[in-house]
């Protein structure tokens, strides 16, 4: 894998939701990510957060099999898990073993709740995560109850993404100090974390309980989606004074508006008005007004427009391996370019090379499989 982070090695506890997304995005920008997985299966094309990734399936409750575990997080600079705290130190792979081994292991723990608090043994998923936050009751219509974000505000900004933060973090200290730690990645930290300038408005009075009765989730009428004539959708949000002055002006809007823009008494009215005058036309034809100016307008794209929006395409933000479509790696690099991402390779299907990397011969690893320590 070419990348930035070529030469990086990384295990990866086989599990679901961020931490495969964070190993993913590791392996996309070249390091090399091992899946340590409990059973063999088919290569599945659409399993995209395996791409780039390398997995052999041990049986861990056999002691040559966590023998072959802890010899590969032995040699690995991060390890990432996103089980219940206390699961890894039950399988014998908790951060005091494997420090004993590698003193310079980066231990990420990825969970919603963390490693330690009255919910910390308790199930949950991003929205129970999200709940606690303070983010979930600021989303959806004032008249009715929070709207679901889908997945991506706890799962992944709070969770995949300060995961990465607090690895690659714990990397830089090492080298000064040589040592790794454990980090403690939870979504119910990382969300609030994200949310400086909504605690910025709150505390000085500037955003409301209510929803749909502040700049950024909907109450500005010039922060929210409208339908249009076609029954599509385009997202209008010119925040800036001058910005907002092309939208009045391209879209017709009353000019008085320029004069009291963030006047919230005035905010419900003008909703209804902009919504008027939106769904006069269809989602393209404000497209075609709007291209190329800083009105701050966009069309609402579903899943199959993405890949062709001539922005998308011209940055190649989206592609597809085996027809399958994605993102393509992302951030990019200038000196150290990224590979395009290839197919997910199958779980347990690279068993051989990677023993063969701790110095396996052929008939140990015969042997190996024969006995069910690969499954």
């Amino acid at each position: 894998m070419a990348g930035p982070l070529e030469g990086l090695k990384v295990i990866e506890m086989a599990g679901l939701g961020p931490c495969p997304l964070a190993g993913q995005l590791l392996a996309d920008l070249g390091a090399e990510v091992v899946v340590i997985d409990r059973m063999s299966a088919p290569a599945d094309a659409t399993d995209i957060n395996r791409r780039g990734k390398r997995s052999i399936a041990l049986d861990l409750k056999s002691r040559e099999g966590l023998g072959l575990a802890r010899d590969l997080i032995g040699r690995a600079d991060i390890l990432i898990e996103g089980f219940r705290p206390g699961v890894m130190e039950k399988l014998g792979l908790g951060p005091v073993v494997c420090h004993e081994e590698n003193p310079g292991l980066v231990f990420g723990r990825m969970t919603g709740w963390g490693q330690d608090g009255p919910l910390a043994m308790t199930a949950g998923h991003d929205l129970n995560y999200l709940s606690l936050s303070g983010a979930l009751g600021a989303i959806g219509r004032a008249d009715d109850v929070p709207t679901p974000p889908l997945n991506l505000v706890a799962d992944y900004g709070g969770g995949s993404m300060f995961l990465l933060l607090g690895v690659m973090s714990a990397l830089f200290e090492r080298s000064r100090s040589g040592l790794g730690q454990v980090i403690d990645a939870a979504m119910v930290d990382g969300v609030p974390a994200m949310m400086g300038l909504i605690h910025q408005w709150l505390a000085s009075g500037d955003w409301r309980q209510e929803r749909e009765s502040n700049l950024l989730d909907g109450g500005a009428p010039f922060y929210r989606c409208y339908r249009t004539r076609d029954g599509r959708a385009i997202s209008v949000g010119p925040l800036e004074p001058q910005f907002f002055a092309e939208l009045v002006r391209l879209a017709g809007l009353p000019a008085e508006h320029l004069e009291d823009q963030n006047d919230r008494a005035k905010w419900i009215e003008r909703r209804a008005i902009y919504a008027q005058v939106f769904a006069s036309k269809t989602r393209d034809e404000w497209v075609e007004i709007f291209e190329g100016t800083d009105a701050c307008v966009a069309p609402v794209l579903d899943w199959d427009e993405v890949e062709q929006h001539p922005h998308n395409a011209a940055r190649g933000t989206f592609t597809r391996v085996d027809g399958v479509m994605q993102a393509a790696p992302a951030p990019r690099f200038d000196r150290t370019p990224t590979d395009a991402p290839a197919p997910p390779r199958a779980p347990g299907g690279d068993a051989v090379s990677i023993l063969q990397g701790l110095d396996m011969d052929e008939a140990a690893i015969a042997r190996l499989r024969s006995t069910g320590v690969i499954r």
